[in-house]
């Protein structure tokens, strides 16, 4: 259960973190790539050092590391600073060939950064018994192209009130359909592994680490299973993670409950004049 609520809450903490950073000036950018940079190779330091570790706690680290990793490159894209060749929308045409290749290259530096960080991952972590931050990358590695290719393909909700300004080409690319054929096949197959992880986590053999692990894994699962379903269902998913909108609302509603008070304040003049006027 505290793997579980472990999993969740980071999930949902650092989706808010990156979407309040992706909030902010676009002057900001920089810094939050660079920071994004520093907390992405300590990750990697980390998935190193506890790679040899089977201890509960090397399972948190490692799933833990996977996502600091993950997120450098879901900054680094959505700040517009490791995208593609292509930075303008879709031309349209009568090919589907064309726009495929098109919005390859929108992604095309991106998806080449990730397979580079995951053979990285995969090098450091070769050979050793916790596999659980290693497994965690590629589960999000995986998940995200499934997503990518849904939104490509036609989904109902395409999740847009999550780009940026300077990232707004790419809704040229997506498209509006209540279903596509690739979607069934998607959450069927996590679904599967959900389950399987659950399984595994459940063995009354299970070590701490093994229990642990499949824990947070096949929450990671349940969790892409139901982002997959987001796409589809008519849910304000973005309320989730509304944090600057709603410190932005609590800082106009403060502002114009102030507004009043100091519109409705006499002024220096007035007050002698009233006080002229009530001598005589």
């Amino acid at each position: 259960m505290i793997a579980i609520a472990f999993a969740v809450f980071i999930w949902w903490f650092s989706t808010g973190a990156i979407l309040y950073l992706l909030r902010m000036p676009s002057e900001t950018y920089g810094l939050s790539v660079v920071t994004a940079s520093a907390v992405a190779f300590l990750g990697l330091v980390g998935l190193w050092v506890t790679s040899d570790d089977t201890t509960a706690a090397s399972a948190f680290c490692g799933f833990t590391c996977a996502l600091a990793v993950w997120a450098w490159h879901e900054i680094s894209f959505l700040t517009g600073y490791v995208t593609g060749v292509r930075v303008t929308r879709y031309v349209p045409g009568d090919d589907e060939l064309p726009r495929f290749i098109q919005a390859t290259q929108a992604l095309i530096y991106h998806e080449l950064a990730i397979l580079v960080t995951a053979a990285a991952i995969v090098w450091l972590t070769w050979g050793q018994p916790n596999q659980v931050g290693t497994a965690t990358f590629i589960i999000l590695w995986l998940a995200r192209l499934s997503a990518k290719l849904n939104i490509y393909l036609g989904v109902p909700n395409l999740t847009e009130e999550f780009l940026p300004p300077r990232m707004s080409y790419l809704k040229s690319y997506f498209r509006s359909r209540s279903m596509n054929l690739l979607f069934p096949i998607s959450v069927s197959i996590a679904t599967i592994v959900t389950w399987l992880c659950i399984d595994a986590a459940r063995d009354p053999n299970a070590s701490a680490f093994q229990v642990a692990g499949h824990s947070l894994l096949g929450t990671l699962m349940f969790l892409v299973v139901i982002e997959h379903w987001f796409l589809v269902l008519p849910l304000p998913v973005a309320a989730l993670w509304n944090w600057q909108s709603n410190a932005e609302s609590s800082a106009t509603l403060q502002s114009s409950s102030d507004q009043p008070l100091a519109a409705t304040m006499p002024s220096n003049d007035q007050l002698q004049m009233l006080a002229r006027r009530t001598y005589h």
